[in-house]
């Protein structure tokens, strides 16, 4: 079994390193990307550094995994932060020096296509944080959702449990980047209808493995990145969330089937299901059908644990995914998921 350790934590004053793993979208919109910095400075106290591929587009790899490196092997650096996602970090893995990562550990926050570097550091023995990046979360138009800020700091800055909660209010939809007026407003909200609890007749706690579901399509079928002996996820808990490319139900039945066919979906004692986005430009879903896609798509979750582990707690809506706001939930760490309590509890 791989031995996880949580990476030594930041200090205020501190530097951390933004970098680019997936795409350098900050080069073809700066105004998210300078707020989060300037928010990272003023309301984190914490003094963000560039590298070179942070905002260049079309970077290769190997240029990417330079500068993951560089963000590692500096003593400098306390914590690295992701600036957006992306589609083909993948291509990346190959380039990692994992002797250099592990010698160098670091707390790296990051979600949907940095799903692959989180299930790099997890087969590393590094917690990593899925969540909290710069131009999404930190970049947020008006403020940052008070959630999201809550648990950005508690998982930068201190150690130890700390309680979820579901959101009151929730937002799915995005505004244009390129406007300068997007910036004026906070997003509007609708209301959250808590969360969906399933066989929340026991206690669970383990460590967490997922991520954004389509990544973890893309790591099953290149094969990489999967624990080698199914039995590293046994009585752990399941991260999920599906992303603005809007996933049919039917490819979310057929990602989850493949995990149960291979094995690793029964491993798992407890699903986190985070609330799935509904609506993008390419998409843009009205409330009706907005309902129906989150119905649609629970359905295809519960119909493949009925298959694969029937007897799992699942948590759905849990506010971790590509909706607003965003917790971060400690990857490869430990998760306590109460259901008689209905409770659900992450160590930073």
């Amino acid at each position: 079994m791989t031995m996880i350790a949580y990476p030594p934590k930041p200090s205020p004053g501190d530097r951390v390193a933004v970098i680019s793993p997936s795409s350098g979208l900050p080069g073809l919109f700066p105004l998210p990307f300078e707020l989060g910095l300037e928010r990272l400075r003023k309301e984190f106290v914490l003094e963000p550094v560039e590298y070179p591929t942070t905002r260049k587009m079309g970077a290769t790899p190997a240029e990417r995994a330079a500068d993951i490196h560089a963000a590692f092997a500096d003593p400098t650096i306390k914590a690295v932060i992701a600036s957006i996602g992306g589609d083909d970090q993948i291509t990346v893995l190959p380039f990692l020096d994992r002797e250099l990562i592990r010698a160098n550990p670091k707390p790296f926050f990051g979600l949907s296509d940095n799903t692959n570097l989180l299930a790099y550091l997890r087969n590393t023995g590094i917690v990593g944080y899925h969540g909290a990046s710069v131009m999404v979360e930190l970049g947020r138009p008006g403020a940052m959702h008070p959630q999201t800020a809550d648990s950005l700091r508690a998982a930068l800055f201190t150690s130890g449990p700390y309680e979820l909660r579901p959101a009151e209010r929730f937002n799915d939809i995005d505004r244009d980047w390129a406007d300068p007026a997007t910036f004026d407003s906070k997003p509007s909200t609708r209301p959250g209808s808590g969360w969906s609890w399933v066989n929340a007749d026991r206690v669970v706690e383990g460590r967490t493995w997922g991520g954004c579901l389509e990544i973890l399509g893309s790591l099953l079928m290149a094969d990489r990145e999967i624990a080698r002996d199914p039995a590293e996820y046994d009585g752990g808990v399941l991260l999920l969330e599906t992303s603005e490319e809007l996933p049919s139900a039917a490819e979310v039945f057929r990602t989850l089937r493949n995990m149960g066919e291979r094995g690793l979906l029964g491993r798992f004692s407890a699903l986190l299901m985070a609330r799935p986005k509904t609506w993008s430009f390419e998409h843009p879903n009205g409330p009706e059908e907005s309902a129906r896609y989150a119905a649609e798509q629970r359905e295809a979750v519960l119909h493949a644990m009925r298959d694969y582990a029937p007897e799992a707690t699942i948590v759905f809506d849990v506010d971790f995914g590509h909706t607003d706001p965003q917790v971060v939930i400690p990857y490869g760490g430990t998760v306590r998921v109460d259901g008689p309590a209905r409770r659900v509890t992450v160590t930073y």
